[in-house]
């Protein structure tokens, strides 16, 4: 049998091919928890190179572990055994013209997130999708892991952004599915099937993406709550007040906020009041008429006089607006940066997002005492990064990490909610997706995986237990 290290050299040329020290910087997962050496990392540069790979691995039993940006905190794009390739999409970074009229774009998968979004800056149109890690995610990533997102609540998530793929199945062959409608019930809705899939059932290689007009004016604030309850009763009073206009409802705790003013010294606090809990708020429109200011401004004059508001900001400029989003987008690296720490995915529905972090809090404490709770999210869809730190003055958490994880999963779980919001499964949660979710759902689950991949050759060991 040929080597099919050789085989694939030969796929990919000298450009395409990596190992040993090259391909180091694949190895690892963002928080460099998982990831095994493997065979190599091939990087095709079109799809046909993409099916060659997968068919070259299938034929020699060789698993294949699709990567793009490699930003995942769940270790689902790393290899878990040195029998593996690492494909990365990362050559396959074309974009389209943007089609305004039908307000699509076809795009590769190793398209950089940011790069896109500046692409089609000259266009006046916009890609609804921004996160923190959006230099370096890329689409395929993305759909991979059905990517949620600060505008989530309004647009939707990666699935509702995607109207056609295409996509290379584990035996090697192209699904052409790269049609640029919103309605298209020709059969199984197997676009949203790969979203959230997260490489398992397939590589994504290219896709229409839905756009939408870039607004042409915003209005943004930033506020002080009077507690988490407050914060959530006035983000319901804002859905009705703003309707449509309300594009971003984030919120973060002080915790948080101190970490990030600790560590990140160009940042800026400027309003005089602290508190427990903050609301930032976004408006926009297409239109230069909706008086969006107005609209704001009445919304923080009921919330004061209704107590739930204790104090606010309103953004003066774009560089202002940019100020008050870095305070809640910089937090997770405040928090890397002091230290030792454990990243929670939960949902719950907005309603229940007071009642989670209270019950949150006191369980944590109860396994830890002392241990420093950062809870931050999208307030409008009931996504909470529930994030630990050690108590003060101690490096680790005493190896209670998976007491954390399953005592928050359940508390998820019973509450209605989720403990995978937006970031997977990956490798790290499989075994809370099996605890807390029904063995029907599991199974079913498995039989797809089974129908598309029965030689568990595609990302085995992620989302679904692998074969035995």
């Amino acid at each position: 049998m040929t080597d099919p290290v050789t085989t694939l050299r030969d796929i990919l040329g000298p450009k395409g091919w990596l190992s040993g020290d090259d391909a180091e910087p694949y190895q690892r997962d963002w928080l460099n928890r998982y990831g095994d050496a493997p065979l190599g990392v091939a990087r095709p540069s079109d799809t046909a190179e993409v099916a060659a790979v997968v068919k070259a691995c299938r034929e020699a039993g060789v698993a294949v572990i699709p990567q793009g940006g490699n930003t995942g905190l769940c270790g689902g794009a790393v290899a878990d055994r040195p029998n593996a390739v690492i494909v990365s999409l990362s050559r396959m970074a074309a974009i389209g013209e943007p089609d305004p009229e039908s307000g699509s774009i076809a795009v590769e998968a190793g398209v950089v997130l940011a790069a896109l979004h500046q692409a089609l800056e000259p266009h006046g149109l916009m890609f609804p999708m921004h996160l923190g890690a959006e230099g370096s995610a890329r689409i395929g990533g993305l759909i991979g892991t059905n990517a949620g997102g600060s505008q989530a609540f309004r647009y939707g998530m990666m699935q509702d952004l995607v109207l056609g793929l295409e996509v290379v199945t584990p035996d090697g062959a192209v699904w052409d599915g790269l049609r640029a409608v919103q309605k298209d019930n020709a059969g199984y809705q197997l676009r949203k099937l790969f979203c959230g899939a997260e490489g398992t059932l397939g590589i994504v290689t290219r896709a229409v993406l839905r756009l939408y007009p870039t607004p042409r004016q915003q209005a943004s604030a930033l506020l002080v709550m009077s507690d988490c309850a407050a914060a959530v009763s006035f983000g319901a009073f804002l859905r009705g007040e703003a309707g449509e206009f309300l594009a971003g409802l984030e919120f973060f705790s002080d915790v948080g906020l101190a970490l990030a003013l600790k560590h990140l010294p160009d940042l800026a606090y400027q309003m005089e009041t602290r508190g427990n809990v903050y609301l930032l708020v976004d408006l926009a429109s297409g239109s230069p008429r909706v008086p969006l200011d107005d609209i704001l401004n009445s919304a923080l004059e009921r919330g004061m006089e209704q107590g739930l508001v204790v104090d606010g900001a309103l953004a003066r400029s774009d560089a202002h607006r940019a100020q008050f989003w870095r305070l809640r987008e910089e937090q997770p690296e405040g928090q890397r940066l002091e230290g030792e720490q454990l990243k929670h995915d939960i949902s719950v529905p907005p309603g229940a997002i007071a009642r989670f972090i209270e019950a949150g809090n006191k369980v944590c404490s109860d396994i830890l005492p002392g241990v420093r709770i950062n809870p931050f999210g999208h307030l409008g869809d009931g996504n909470i990064h529930y994030n630990l730190s050690p108590p003060e003055g101690r490096a680790d958490f005493d190896g209670r990490a998976g007491q954390f994880a399953a005592a928050l999963a359940s508390l998820a779980t019973e509450m209605g909610g989720s403990f995978a919001a937006e970031h997977g499964l990956g490798r790290a949660k499989i075994a809370l997706a099996e605890r807390n979710r029904s063995t029907v759902e599991r199974e079913l689950m498995a039989r797809l995986k089974g129908a598309f991949d029965p030689l568990n050759t595609m990302n085995p060991g992620v989302l679904v237990r692998a074969a035995q």
